[in-house]
């Protein structure tokens, strides 16, 4: 029988935080490239790649994006919220993927998932957004809780797939984390029936992944901060393989 492969994808926006760190505004030339990091994590084994072009363009720029587009045979996952502006760049550029994401400015990371569940009536903007991205031929995923009101709204909004929060379970211990396992396991179940394609990510990394590539639903994760972490030390290719490594290892 063969094992199941569940894909990787590779979320390089603290590579381009990093540039930004000196360089404001992603200038021609500067260090580090973000192209660059994108096909040493395909090397590495990645099959997607992540980018969040957040509307204050704190890391990712638009010019990366349009980078990440043109590699060849990459795969794109872009997250972004739904901000008019950010949806007619998706709509231009056409990745393959189009992850929606709640956004606050203040916040150093996204903290939660998307509260589909509020904007469940017609013709909200979320609605608005999910459509024009589908008609341009890309395929829609809610970053959520794993909480079934919203893997319910996030259905009936027209996603096609629902990104699972995992950072409750990422953040927990002992029986919590046992607990935190049980809702992402309901919430993965719950999606597959409705008939969404199940992903997850946040706060991922080797010694927590392990768990998670036993939920059946589940066909993609997306870690960044871990993989970029242990770039730092041991080069971005080796540590995404070693992350491919170990999600293979767990699901055989």
């Amino acid at each position: 029988m063969t094992p199941r492969r569940i894909r990787l994808g590779v979320n390089i926006d603290h590579i381009a935080t990093l540039r930004e760190a000196r360089y404001r505004g992603g200038l021609p030339g500067a260090e580090p490239d973000v192209a660059q990091a994108a096909r040493a994590a395909l090397r590495g084994g990645a099959d997607s790649l992540t980018a969040h072009l957040r509307e204050d363009r704190r890391h990712i720029q638009d010019e990366d994006v349009r980078a990440l587009r043109g590699l060849a045979d990459a795969r794109l996952n872009l997250e972004m919220s739904i901000a008019p502006q950010i949806v007619a760049i998706a709509c231009a550029v056409r990745p393959d993927q189009a992850t929606l994401v709640p956004e606050r400015r203040q916040e150093l990371t996204t903290e939660g998932g998307l509260d589909a569940a509020t904007a469940l009536f017609a013709g909200s903007p979320l609605e608005r957004a999910i459509h024009r991205l589908r008609d341009s031929g890309i395929l829609v995923s809610l970053f959520i809780d794993p909480v079934e009101i919203q893997i319910i709204a996030a259905s009936a909004l027209g996603a096609v797939a629902v990104e699972l929060h995992t950072g409750a379970y990422a953040g927990a211990s002992g029986a919590q984390s046992e607990a935190r396992l049980a809702d992402l396991r309901g919430a993965a179940a719950r999606a597959q029936e409705l008939g969404l394609r199940v992903f997850a990510g946040h706060g991922l990394r080797e010694s927590n992944v392990g768990p998670l590539c036993r939920l059946a639903p589940i066909e993609e994760f997306n870690i960044g901060h871990s993989l970029v972490a242990a770039a730092v030390f041991h080069g971005l290719e080796r540590a995404v393989r070693g992350m491919r490594e170990r999600i293979d290892r767990e699901t055989r």
